[in-house]
């Protein structure tokens, strides 16, 4: 199986310009999902896009969306084409999202004013965890609290009572990758993580990637 993803891989690469190839080459180094997020019923676009945007940015690659009362609408102009380079994952329920991020081994990190709250700087980031964020008006819901295993806080200083959803991701990924990358914690992909994250961007970078990817096969099969 996995010769056969590099024997695709390697014939899409062909496709693919050394400039291309270089960027994927210098960005894949500093992808991971030790931290991933969860957006629980984001539902204004500009702020869905923007999230995207900046998640991409810091190099986390998964994120969980809640679609339970509104729909995940994110924008292509906002996200300058983020959610390419992306995995999405959406899910009904914050309890079924949740059940499978520990069965994953991710704590559930959500990110509100709690009797339990811990600041940024306290967050232990030795295991993987997944921060959620609700919306700007009502915040989490009573479910995702309840079942979170852990709360964080952005502490402020002025009379505005929050921080757009999607400030909040930014300065929250910004501190925990930057903790990250000075670590010694392996927070970086495996080698078999790699190598399906290669396919994945050359099969959205590739024009008409499944066609040529099912002719090769073919091909490759009648030799």
């Amino acid at each position: 199986m996995e010769n056969n993803k590099k024997r695709v891989l390697n014939y899409l690469s062909t496709f693919i310009t050394d400039n291309k190839k270089e960027k994927i080459n210098k960005f894949i180094v500093d992808r991971t999902r030790h931290v991933t997020l969860v957006l629980e019923d984001i539902y204004q676009s500009h702020n869905a896009s923007a999230v995207l945007r900046s998640t991409e940015c810091f190099g986390i690659q998964d994120v969980h969306v809640v679609q339970k009362r509104n729909r995940f609408d994110a924008k292509q102009g906002v996200t300058m084409g983020a959610s390419k380079w992306l995995n999405l994952y959406e899910h009904e329920s914050v309890k079924d999202c949740f059940a499978q991020l520990k069965k994953d081994g991710y704590r559930i990190v959500a990110t509100t004013p709690h009797e339990k709250s811990c600041t940024l700087q306290e967050l232990p980031l030795d295991k993987k965890f997944a921060f959620v964020f609700g919306t700007e008006e009502t915040g989490l819901t009573k479910q995702a609290l309840d079942l979170a295993d852990e709360y964080v806080v952005i502490p402020m200083y002025g009379f505005t009572e929050s921080f757009n959803v999607s400030v909040s991701v930014a300065i929250c990924l910004y501190h925990v990758t930057t903790q990250l990358r000075q670590s010694s914690i392996a927070w970086q992909l495996t080698k078999d993580e790699i190598l399906d994250l290669r396919l994945q961007w050359a099969r959205a970078i590739v024009r008409g990637a499944q066609a040529l990817e099912r002719r090769f096969l073919q091909e490759s099969n009648n030799e």
